[in-house]
């Protein structure tokens, strides 16, 4: 009788942990999946530089001036994500906002020629972007 009830709660222990290791496994597996989308962001935006760089054929100079005008933005961009006064609408257009006068100061160090291509460039990835979310 006594090994009976015994290995009830054995197997009733058993049971539990192949329970308690498959939660444990998924969770690891939601978690990396999430993951995935936060760390796509980052490669994109340098994959988008390099983009901009060669598309656009930018001298030596205009890269260096191009770096640091995206240090800024990008530092100005990050710091307005992070005020939680904020809410999200008007943290998106401030951001927008910024984005434009980047755009601008872009602008004022490359040729018309390039602008041209760089209006192209944006609006390709636009459309990318809307038809990759549908």
């Amino acid at each position: 009788m006594i090994t009976y009830y015994s290995n009830k709660i054995f197997n009733l222990k058993k049971n539990n942990m192949k329970k308690l290791l498959l939660l444990v496994l998924m969770s690891g597996i939601i978690s990396i999946a999430f993951g995935q989308d936060q760390k796509t962001a980052k490669p994109d935006k340098a994959e988008w530089d390099k983009k901009i760089k060669t598309e656009l054929n930018l001298t030596q100079d205009q890269i260096v001036k191009y770096d640091a005008l995206c240090k800024e933005y990008d530092g100005k961009i990050e710091g307005l994500m992070k005020d939680a006064s904020l809410t999200k609408e008007v943290q998106k257009e401030k951001k927008m906002a910024l984005k434009k006068e980047k755009e601008a100061k872009f602008f004022e160090f490359i040729t018309p020629e390039q602008q041209t291509k760089y209006k192209e460039l944006v609006e390709k990835k636009k459309a990318e972007k809307s038809s990759g979310s549908q």
